[in-house]
């Protein structure tokens, strides 16, 4: 899955998930999700982190790892796109 794949999947699930009467092509990628015009909580964060870990099986810890995951579309893309890429090295030492 290239990286503009994976972000429309995001903003898919962004307005599934988190229940936002918009199309996904309404939000940007550099858009702040929480807190923003999305005007998405902690419950929608927990959400997009519940979610990320059923289909990508990446766990979005607490704290400041987590405010920075779910910052933006951006964010969270490059989050789940390093963690792929080390369990795909993990998987495949060469």
């Amino acid at each position: 899955m290239d990286s503009s794949e994976l972000r429309l999947t995001l903003k898919k699930m962004i307005v599934e998930e988190c229940d936002k009467d918009m199309e996904p092509t309404d939000i940007q990628d550099n858009e702040q999700l929480i807190g923003g015009r999305l005007d998405l909580d902690s419950l929608d964060a927990l959400q997009i982190s519940m979610w990320v870990q059923k289909y990508y099986g990446i766990r979005i810890e607490n704290g400041p790892a987590a405010r920075s995951a779910l910052r933006s579309v951006d964010s969270l893309a490059t989050l789940i796109h390093k963690e792929l890429t080390a369990k795909s090295a993990e998987a495949d030492p060469a």
